[in-house]
């Protein structure tokens, strides 16, 4: 076998899942996690939350989406960010008497926090705190946002400073999402959309370094396709700071499953076991189905599914 990077890990991980093994089941039997067999301890507050994108399928009206949702037990709705300020009671009637809650909002903001120009960066942050507060309004898990894009010019280079800027800038809005009953969350994308912030590992220091409740994190599972090693690493990586999670096909990033084989995320669920993660985990994700619901609830499936088998 070649030991290069991946080979590496793997032979890792199953050395170090071997000591696991021994030291879940040493004490006794009965005390054994249920990942005993591939050397994980799961942790049995760990969840399966689906949530779908407002847009993820075809609808008359809200209600009728959430009708249908409710149908797969679809737990989480989540939602953007631009004007959503306008949006907070609408939803929330939307939402009583129902088993689904508002899970993250995803951007909408204007500007992006790591311009150069220092309107830019004021823009940003004056329009994150809008929906901020809406977001907390919604007993929303929190908002997403990325540093920047490539196509957002001029931006500050990937340096310690920068960073430093960036931890700085986050823990006074992290403060702010805290005061207000939700958090920011660092979304890493891959290096096609985002030169800054493409691993979950490094978004998860970002969050250790600032030490604030309000400051946490999300993994995609698109983006990690194209930057991680390792689904289950990832994850684990982040920890606690894990706030959120993304899901798509792992080929054209569609609704999971439209890839057919190629849509295995039983490696990512254990390692959402393993750290406890009970949020969401939320479709972001085109279709081509001709069918858009029916591929969404087959979906549903397959992820309960792989839950199952992780």
């Amino acid at each position: 076998m070649t030991l290069d990077r991946r080979n590496f890990l793997k032979a890792s991980a199953i050395t170090l899942g071997g000591a696991a093994v021994s030291a879940c089941c040493g004490a006794k039997k009965d005390d054994c996690c249920a990942g005993k067999t591939t050397g994980i301890a799961f942790k049995p507050e760990a969840e399966l939350k689906l949530s779908f994108q407002e847009w993820t399928i075809n609808g008359d009206s809200l209600k009728d989406k959430l009708d249908f949702m409710e149908t797969l037990g679809v737990a989480g709705l989540e939602v953007g960010g631009d004007g959503l300020g306008g949006r907070v009671d609408e939803l929330n009637n939307a939402l009583k008497d129902r088993n689904i809650k508002i899970s993250a909002i995803c951007a909408g903001f204007k500007g992006f926090m790591l311009a150069e120009d220092e309107a830019v960066r004021n823009q940003c942050r004056d329009t994150m705190r809008e929906i901020i507060v809406a977001a907390g309004k919604l007993g929303s898990t929190g908002v997403i946002i990325v540093p920047a894009f490539n196509s957002q010019k001029p931006c500050k280079p990937h340096t310690q400073e920068t960073r430093d800027f960036l931890c700085e800038w986050f823990n006074e809005l992290g403060t702010f999402a805290h005061n207000n009953g939700t958090t920011v969350i660092f979304e890493p994308l891959n290096r096609g959309e985002a030169f800054y912030l493409r691993q979950v590992a490094d978004a998860a220091s970002i969050c250790r370094d600032i030490n604030n409740p309000g400051v946490r994190c999300m993994g995609d599972f698109w983006h990690m396709t194209h930057e991680e090693t390792s689904d289950m690493g990832a994850f684990i990586s982040a920890g606690e700071y894990l706030q959120h999670v993304h899901v798509a096909s792992r080929k054209r990033r569609l609704i999971p499953g439209e890839d057919g084989e190629a849509d295995n995320y039983v490696d990512g669920f254990k390692g959402l076991k393993t750290i406890g993660f009970n949020k969401y985990v939320s479709f972001e994700c085109g279709s081509q189905a001709e069918d858009k619901n029916a591929s969404a609830a087959a979906a549903v499936e397959l992820l309960r599914k792989q839950w199952a088998e992780a």
